[in-house]
């Protein structure tokens, strides 16, 4: 695992040493991706120059060290990133006379590379991984973004320039360009709460996307190219289901998990995992005992607040499987220590609110191993999200109601403040309590007037509903989400559901969350619900398999019950959350009131303060629970500000 920082300037960029010296600056912004290890190597006549940050994670000897150089000296390769099935291609690559002079996954990759080209290994990696290669004797940059996207990877040209690395503030440190806002960008990240691939917030900086390969030639211009293509995946399996029975299904899924779990524990340093006690990543630990040898190390967190706390689920998981487990609970004091580190950690505005708790089990976690499976992924390739059932239900029930009903029934479920509809759902019997009832019944009552399931949907994953009229000046992009060819390569409301959150959602947001709070704090981070071949195979189970009798993940389920008992999962979907809405009327009130305040608002004529000042102050009253909308305006004014101070 390491973080890598890279360009070429076909203009000449000086000597040898100043390319290396400014490289060696790139990489010294993402020291934390790698603390182990740095190094560079440089062309100075070709004008291209890479840099390495390491955490060594496979063969921790200097045969690892990266960039790392191919035998016959014509391919130089960073990569962040592991390759689970290394050593079956390194057997296959002694066979065809390659010799090795270490154990790494990084030495197979870029022999592999030699050996078979470029685009045929990547084919056949199993792994996650960010690459930059060059081809010496064809001057030739070819940057590579695992099939799933849970590796980061930002390019930029400007003019004869070519700049990548991991994070942001690595291509910021190079002097070749001048940052500026994308007001587009941010008109989209205020809809998402996240800057949707391929943007980012500065205008002419890109996210590579999943799945793809951007290949920059001397003379020509950077060409994007597809090597697995999720979009093919998704209308492949849902038009050719296997037919077979749940008893085969069960089988197949665990094969291939429990593959994807055992490859994911082969490490040379102290391995664990993250355990939050609900089925997703109690599934991957269970699996992790079934193939291990000894005791799993397993970390949660919880929170003082009751209804936000988890961690009595995951201890009782943990007792059951035996594992050996760390708790930590946190309250509003340790939040406000995290949160002034949140723009610099994530380089750009990110607004879950489950990021605090992702940084916190990541500190508490380093703290014992280095490396941590999670059981990320699971509700995006399974169909966990609640908003699965709900959409599917609206869709058959309220598609037999006019507009002008389902507007009045929106109408009747916003008579009663979300306070209202939170206590009324507490009087009911636990088993039917509606976590966060009164937001959930808002979000309802909004999508209720949507004029189709697919506006339905985007109304479920919205914010901040025209985002353009907080930015004056900005234009929303449209992207996959208003792409009215899915609805005709999936006409199934839950596969297209599932398929925009996979290729939307899951790498913009739970991906980022993972992966820079777990690299802040130099900890990899594995997600085996997201081997393609996991992805593959879900996407070919028929959908009763994965949504049935209202309950989701119902194949993953059958395999988590095989290791514990139903009692200790079953609950309401509670999702990793913080107490926001309350902390934002107490503790974090005051930060809060600072970045709201009229003039930090319009400071660069980027916001338009009224509607931000008119949710803030019916938040506060305890009207209305705004709190996702304002945790998004938030995290752009905390990152707005940290940018600006440098």
């Amino acid at each position: 695992m390491c973080g890598l920082a890279g360009f070429v300037d076909r203009a000449g960029g000086g000597g040898e040493n100043a390319l290396r010296a400014q490289v060696a600056r790139m990489t010294a912004r993402i020291a934390h991706r790698g603390p182990d290890d740095a190094d560079e190597w440089v062309d100075a006549a070709a004008g291209v120059a890479l840099g390495s940050r390491r955490l060594s994670i496979i063969d921790l000897s200097p045969a690892g060290r990266q960039p790392m150089v191919s035998s016959d000296g014509r391919l130089v390769v960073v990569f962040n990133g592991e390759i689970y099935n290394f050593a079956e291609l390194r057997a296959e690559l002694e066979a065809r006379g390659r010799s090795f002079r270490g154990h790494s996954d990084t030495e197979v990759m870029v022999e592999g590379f030699a050996e078979w080209g470029v685009e045929p290994t990547v084919r056949r990696l199993i792994g996650m991984f960010a690459i930059a290669l060059w081809e010496r004797d064809r001057r030739r940059l070819t940057l590579v973004r695992d099939r799933l996207g849970i590796k980061p990877l930002y390019w930029a040209r400007f003019g004869s320039l070519v700049l990548f690395g991991s994070e942001l503030k690595a291509l910021l440190a190079h002097p070749g360009w001048t940052p500026e806002i994308d007001r587009d960008a941010a008109a989209a990240y205020l809809r998402l709460n996240y800057v949707p691939t391929p943007m980012s917030i500065y205008r002419g900086v890109r996210k590579l996307e999943p799945g793809r390969m951007l290949v920059v030639e001397p003379d020509g211009e950077p060409e994007t190219r597809v090597y697995w293509d999720m979009r093919a995946v998704a209308v492949d399996g849902a038009g050719h289901r296997l037919e077979i029975d749940d008893a085969e299904a069960l089988e197949r899924l665990e094969v291939v998990l429990g593959d994807a779990v055992a490859r994911r524990m082969v490490a040379d340093v102290p391995l664990g995992a993250f355990l939050s006690g609900g089925v997703d990543s109690s599934t991957v630990v269970a699996l992790m005992q079934a193939h291990g040898s000894r005791a799993v190390k397993t970390f949660t967190i919880g929170f003082r607040e009751p209804d936000h706390d988890e961690s009595a689920h995951a201890r009782a998981v943990a007792a059951h499987l035996g594992t050996e487990h760390t708790e930590l609970r946190a309250g509003p004091d340790d939040a406000l220590e995290v949160i002034p580190s949140l723009p610099e950690m994530f380089d750009e505005p990110f607004a879950d609110s489950s990021q605090i708790p992702t940084f916190m089990v990541s500190k508490l976690t380093r703290q014992h191993v280095t490396v941590a499976l999670s059981g990320d992924g699971g509700d995006e390739v399974f169909g966990g999200y609640n908003r699965y059932f709900w959409a599917d239900a609206l869709n058959r029930g309220a598609g037999w109601a006019p507009p002008v009903a389902r507007r009045a029934a929106a109408a009747l479920m916003t008579a009663l403040p979300p306070g209202a509809w939170d206590r009324l759902f507490a009087c009911l019997p636990r088993r039917l309590r509606l976590p966060q009832a009164g937001d959930k019944v808002a979000k309802l009552a909004a999508v209720l007037a949507a004029p189709d399931v697919d506006a339905m949907y985007r109304l479920m994953i919205t914010h901040w509903d025209r985002p353009e009229r907080l930015i004056p000046g900005a234009r929303e992009p449209g992207g996959v989400l208003w792409d009215e060819t899915v609805r005709r390569d999936l006409p199934g409301l839950v596969d297209r559901m599932q398929f925009l959150d996979t290729v939307t959602y899951l790498p913009d947001d739970i991906l980022t969350k993972v992966d820079r709070a777990s690299m802040a704090v130099s900890l990899e981070a594995r997600v085996p619900c997201l081997d393609h071949r996991v992805v593959e195979l879900a996407w070919r189970l028929p959908l009763r398999m994965k949504v049935r009798d209202g309950e989701g993940k119902w194949l993953l389920r059958r395999l988590l019950y095989k290791h514990v008992p139903r009692r200790l999962i079953e609950r309401p979907k509670q999702g990793f959350a913080v107490p926001v809405a309350e902390w934002l009327r107490g503790p974090l009130r005051g930060w809060a009131e600072e970045l709201l305040e009229p003039r930090a608002l319009t400071e660069d004529d980027l916001l338009d303060p009224a509607p931000i000042r008119q949710r803030w102050a019916e938040h506060l009253s305890g009207r209305r629970n705004w709190q996702y909308q304002l945790w998004g305006v938030l995290m752009l004014q905390a990152w707005r500000r940290a940018a600006a101070n440098g």
